[in-house]
């Protein structure tokens, strides 16, 4: 039987993933919510389902809902996730948060804590690490052929000319880049990180630190470095990630379109293009929200859950430690 779903903030991203939804055997929509009524009442016209305008009264309802996702915005992309996400937290329901968690520390230990203590599963869309070329490459890394890791380096960059704060960069592009870098190399034990305001299409000085070079001391003793920009874009793609270690190198190539392996010992080379049929990024939101359904449908534990809410909140963390660094002119340590 197909689980129900409900989808609160009717913006883009909830639209994508009630799409995501809508097209995947395993969910039926059953409800969806926004505090603007227009907004609701379009995706429920979209997905044949009712149109709620609060948590609230979605939960006062005799809808039964097994899971939801949770696709609001506001400040920094994730200031509004947190009074719904209790809410629905707080009522028994599995929840799958768009990202950032929260940038208000706090209020992600909260909401983390509180999936904790009533054993619900509480995922995070970091989609990038939901590729079969990211999976391949773990596979790699866990059977031995990389060897022991010594460096990742990590680029991701668009062209995106928000300017809703200082720091909107970093809080709301790099909790993926940094997920995709302790998905592979595990916890961040210290950073050290440089910004630089860039400019405008039109030239002018941008108010937000739009540029990012982070170095990071990973627990394990990897080294590691990340590089981001919301000044860049056409040509020069979007996402990179470079693993080296004692017996070879993995590179794989924006998000999901290019994998390959390079041996260390000999001229040896493994190379996929389109690896499981993923063709590009937008493909990798259905394939985390399928993760997401199989989870649930399998009643897989809450400690379990791939692309978790604790993922989520380490990697504020790791993104907080990098601001104090640059606002400290400072190596950092993660505090977690």
């Amino acid at each position: 039987m197909a689980l129900n779903v409900a989808v609160v903030g009717m913006g883009g991203i909830g639209n994508v993933h009630a799409r995501c939804y809508q097209d995947n055997p395993l969910s039926n929509v059953v409800a969806v919510c926004d505090i603007i009524k227009e907004r609701a009442d379009a995706a429920a016209a979209a997905y044949q389902c009712p149109a709620f305008y609060s948590v609230k009264e979605l939960l006062a309802s005799d809808i039964k809902i097994d899971c939801a996702s949770m696709c609001t915005a506001g400040k920094e992309n994730g200031g509004d996730h947190y009074t719904p996400t209790m809410e629905l937290l707080k009522a028994g329901i599995p929840v799958l948060g768009e990202k950032p968690i929260s940038n208000e520390i706090d209020k992600a230990k909260k909401m983390v804590a509180l999936a904790r203590a009533k054993k619900l599963r509480y995922g995070i869309n970091l989609n990038h690490r939901f590729t079969p070329a990211a999976r391949r490459a773990k596979e790699w890394m866990e059977a031995g052929r990389l060897g022991r890791p010594h460096i990742i380096n990590m680029t991701m960059w668009i062209n995106n000319p928000n300017e809703t704060s200082p720091h909107f960069h970093i809080r709301a592009l790099h909790p993926h880049s940094i997920d995709v870098m302790r998905y592979f190399c595990g916890d961040v034990d210290k950073v050290q990180a440089f910004f630089l305001r860039g400019e405008t299409m039109d030239g002018k000085k941008r108010k937000c630190w739009s540029n990012l070079q982070a170095n990071m001391l990973f627990k394990n003793g990897v080294v590691g470095h990340l590089t981001g920009s919301y000044d860049a874009g056409g040509a020069f793609g979007l996402e990179r990630c470079e693993i080296t270690g004692s017996k070879g190198r993995i590179v794989i190539e924006e998000a999901c379109e290019e994998l390959m392996f390079f041996s260390r010992a000999n001229s040896e080379t493994e190379h996929y293009h389109h690896l499981g049929g993923m063709t590009n990024f937008s493909e990798t939101f259905p394939s985390r929200i399928n993760t997401w359904l199989e989870q649930n449908k399998k009643k897989v534990v809450s400690t379990k859950i791939d692309g978790s809410g604790e993922d989520a909140l380490r990697a504020q963390k790791i993104i907080e430690a990098c601001i104090a660094s640059w606002k400290t002119n400072a190596i950092v340590k993660v505090r977690y």
